[in-house]
This record gives C-alpha cells, sequence and structure tokens, in this order.
C-alpha cells in the first residue's frame, strides 16, 4: 500500500466532495447563529419594552443596561445603547415572535436594522424581507431597493403577458419588469441620443443589470438579425435565467409611441425563429424603454399583437432629464418651423 498521496485511486473526488461538505456545513452554522442571535435580540427588545412598561422606566435605563451588559459580556458586541434601542424598536415592530422565527430571522441583524429605519408598515418589511431571502441581497442592495421604491415599481409596466404567455409563466414574467426603471447612476450629456444611452448602460452595466433585477444575463448590444438579406440590430438581449427565455431590449429617447410595438414585435418574432431553443427555452420577451409613456396608449398599442411585449419608462439624472427637455423643445420648434413652411 503506498502512502503517497499522487498513488491514492480516488483522492481528488473524495477531497472535492469533503470540501463541499465542510462547506455546506459552515453556511447552515452561519444561518444557525444568525438565527439564534436575531431571536436573542428579539428577546432582549420584549424584556425592555415590558419592563419599562411595568415599571415606567424612562429612556435612560438604555444608557444604563448597556454599561451593564458590557461589563458582563466584556468580549461581545452589539451591546450599545444605539444597538439596544435597535431591539426595543425591533421587537415593537413584530410583536409575534411566530414571525420572527419563520421569515425575519432569516435575515442578518445588519438588514433588521436598514427594515426598522426606512419602513414603516409591516406589509413593506415583509415584502422586502421575502424579495431579499429569494433574491440574496446584500445590506446595501437591500437599501438601495428600498430607497428606490422597488414594491411600488415591481409588476407595473404595461404588459400583454395574459394574453400572449401561458399562466403561471404569465404572472412570473410580468413581475419580473418594473416602472419606472431608475437609471439615476448614468451621466449624459446634453445632446444624449438613443446610441449614447445604450452606450452608458453598458459602460454601466452592473448597476444595470442590479436595476433589472435577478436573474438577467447580459447576451449582448446591437445584435445583429439578418432577415431576407436586410440587417437589424436590436439595442440590447438578455437571457433571464429563471425565466428561462430572450428578453429583448429597445430604447427610446422619446415618449412612447404605437409604432415602437410593431418594430419590438418584429425583433421578438426574428429571435424567436432564430435564437430560441424550443425545447428548452420559454417564448421570447420584447421590453420597450421610453423616457416616458401612456399607459392607456400602451395597452392599445399592444392589444392584439402576437408577442410578448411591455413597455416601462425610465427615470434619469434630474441634470440630464432637464437638458433633454430643453433639447425636445428645441426639435419641436423645428418641426413647427418646418410644418409652417411647407403650408405655405
Amino acid at each position: 500500500m503506498s502512502d503517497k498521496v499522487s498513488d491514492l485511486d480516488g483522492y481528488g473526488d473524495f477531497l472535492v466532495g469533503l470540501k463541499a461538505r465542510i462547506a455546506q456545513a459552515q453556511v447552515r452554522a452561519s444561518l444557525a447563529v444568525n438565527h439564534e442571535l436575531v431571536n436573542l435580540y428579539w428577546h432582549i427588545g420584549k424584556e425592555i419594552l415590558h419592563q419599562q412598561n411595568l415599571r415606567g422606566w424612562g429612556a435612560h435605563v438604555i444608557e444604563r443596561l448597556s454599561k451593564d451588559l458590557k461589563i458582563a459580556f466584556p468580549g461581545q458586541v452589539g451591546f450599545s445603547s444605539r444597538n439596544l434601542k435597535y431591539m426595543r424598536k425591533f421587537a415593537d415592530i413584530w410583536p409575534d415572535h411566530s414571525i420572527v422565527q419563520q421569515a425575519v430571522a432569516q435575515l442578518p441583524w445588519g438588514h433588521q436594522t436598514v427594515l426598522i429605519d426606512k419602513l414603516t408598515s409591516a406589509e413593506s418589511r415583509i415584502w422586502y424581507i421575502q424579495m431579499a431571502i429569494a433574491n440574496g441581497w446584500s445590506r446595501n442592495v437591500l437599501t438601495h431597493q428600498i430607497e428606490t421604491a422597488l414594491m411600488d415599481r415591481q409588476g407595473r409596466a404595461p404588459t400583454n403577458f395574459q394574453q400572449t404567455l401561458p399562466s403561471p409563466h404569465s404572472d412570473l414574467a410580468n413581475q419580473v419588469l418594473k416602472d419606472p426603471y431608475k437609471l439615476e447612476f448614468l451621466t449624459l450629456d446634453e445632446d444624449a441620443k438613443e446610441r449614447d444611452l445604450e452606450k452608458a448602460l453598458i459602460q454601466n452595466i452592473r448597476d444595470f443589470l442590479l436595476e433589472l433585477g435577478s436573474g438577467f444575463a447580459f447576451v449582448g448590444q446591437q445584435f445583429h438579425l439578418e432577415v431576407g438579406g436586410d440587417d437589424f440590430y436590436p439595442d440590447l438581449l438578455f437571457y433571464h435565467l429563471k425565466l428561462r427565455c430572450y428578453v429583448v431590449i429597445d430604447l427610446k429617447m422619446r415618449n412612447f409611441i404605437p409604432e415602437y410595438a410593431g418594430k419590438m414585435n418584429f425583433y421578438v418574432s426574428v429571435i424567436e425563429d432564430k435564437l430560441r431553443d424550443k425545447e428548452h427555452d420559454n417564448p421570447t420577451i420584447g421590453l420597450i424603454l421610453c423616457k416616458s409613456k401612456n399607459n392607456q396608449v400602451a395597452e392599445y398599442a399592444l392589444n392584439g399583437v402576437t408577442r410578448p411585449i411591455g413597455v416601462a419608462a425610465y427615470d434619469l439624472p434630474p441634470s440630464v432629464k432637464e437638458a433633454l427637455s430643453m433639447d425636445e423643445i428645441k426639435q419641436h420648434l423645428v418641426d413647427f418651423s418646418v410644418e409652417k413652411k411647407s403650408c405655405k
């Protein structure tokens, strides 16, 4: 029998499997520790609330309790007066411990303080908790999603998914889209055109993917499609890993008009024919991103369109929006001048 590692049959596979098991155990241990910590903080907060209500203690008791706990547990962090106030608030907003056990405690304590600071209703907190768990959001991402009001934007884009996609895929696809999209991380000049917007999104692809949401994988920009000897280039093409479908995005620097739906219907039809794997991929989805839109106009434009399409607006930084608005006013004046001359 050889003692050399190189001579041990199957040692490599054995090591890989063992490392994977250890890593899984570490993850489970970490989650268990977090769960216990959040539960401990809830119980501390509940006791503080109970004693204050029972004995009429004022806010000063928090400072005294913080000092005494730090002396009793010198090696343990988390007993600052600020954190004890968070614990009290935590127990106050979640009086039902079963909810804490089932869902809330799945998030780290840092996430809990964000939920306490930035949200006021149990409904909104539960929604963001579920989304954070499902998508594995970090504390910073959770903060960003709350500050950009994701709950109010998710699934709000006008679509024809109910008519063009089977259930429940239609509902899932609808929830993937937002309205409006927050593109305030972009910097554009006042004379920016659609190609400039596209280029800026690609240069900031990490932020754009974060705004699009979990599951989007970038395939390409100005993706070449050849039809009957003619060339076409949809702005952006993605593949959604959870929906298992292509998502083609067309960018518009102006307000939505019905003609945009026809162009997108064409793009989706071509991608369906040339790229989609009918055995493994779900139907391709189109998303028209415009400066703004009239929901009724968008709904009428999508009515009767055979391919699944959504229409959403986007928000640019205030300085860019003001500059583009002035640019549009100038363009309207030029158009009016041309029309006036043609009528003479």
